[in-house]
């Protein structure tokens, strides 16, 4: 009997840690942000000009879309508006430097973010 609750004990501990874990890297959208930028950049073979010109895109539209968020005068539809509308704008102008087979893969990289199999 001590044995099973103590191994219940240890699992319960070990779940608790595991979602705990998660849940810290789900509410972190600084850190999230960085991994996908970095995924990005290794799935399209950014080249180091085309790097500097991605990263320089994402701080201009993270800051554009921050703002957008934090501005409380918005209703959440308004914001979610906004936010998509910037992505749309940023995505018009990453095609400007990517190559077509660089953009092709990051329509495919989005379609399968999309359906929820990144």
């Amino acid at each position: 009997m001590k044995k099973l609750l103590l191994l219940s004990a240890f699992a319960t501990i070990i779940a608790t840690s595991a979602i705990a874990q998660d849940a810290k890297s789900a509410t972190d959208p600084k850190q999230s942000r960085a991994e996908w930028e970095k995924k990005m950049k290794d799935e399209l073979k950014l080249t180091a000009d085309q790097t500097v010109k991605y990263d320089a895109l994402n701080k201009e539209y993270n800051d554009k879309i921050d703002a957008v968020l934090k501005d409380a005068t918005l209703t959440s539809d308004v914001q979610k508006e906004k936010k998509m509308a910037l992505k749309k704008e940023k995505e018009t102008k990453l095609f400007e430097f990517l190559t077509p087979e660089q953009q092709v893969k990051y329509k495919e990289i989005i379609e399968k973010k999309k359906s929820g199999k990144s």
